[in-house]
């Protein structure tokens, strides 16, 4: 197993690390629309977290070899399903004609006020 390490995404805030890859995959950890280096949490609009935390997964993804075009699962946590039209507006834009295996779970509050949290496994070219 290799552990996945990159300042191009934000930096695990517990005892995990951004991703492991292991048999051909990356398993993405749980990643917030955060910006990476910022210091302060600025939710803005669900658009703009479904961007960011997208642009961090695919980060992770980079660093670990692999791409969102490799995505092959997605789990999206989302803290009200009144948002899901936008959110999948959103993930579309970002994700192209890649349609990968997804899933959605609706949450209570997530960390900082963010509404979204994303989850991935993507296939690794050696």
């Amino acid at each position: 197993m290799q552990i996945i390490e990159t300042p191009n995404a934000p930096i695990p805030g517990g005892h995990y690390s951004q991703a492991i890859v292991h048999n051909g995959f990356a398993f993405v950890a749980g990643q917030l629309p955060m910006v990476p280096g910022a210091t302060t949490h600025v939710a803005g609009s669900i658009e703009e977290q479904t961007e960011q935390v997208l642009r961090n997964i695919e980060a992770v993804l980079k660093a670990a070899g692999s791409s969102l075009d490799q995505v092959v699962q997605m789990t999206i946590y989302v803290s009200d399903m009144e948002l899901w039209g936008r959110v999948n507006v959103a993930y579309a834009k970002v994700m192209g004609d890649h349609r990968p295996a997804r899933a959605v779970v609706p949450v209570n509050d997530l960390h900082f006020g963010y509404q979204i949290e994303v989850q991935a496994i993507g296939a690794v070219t050696e």
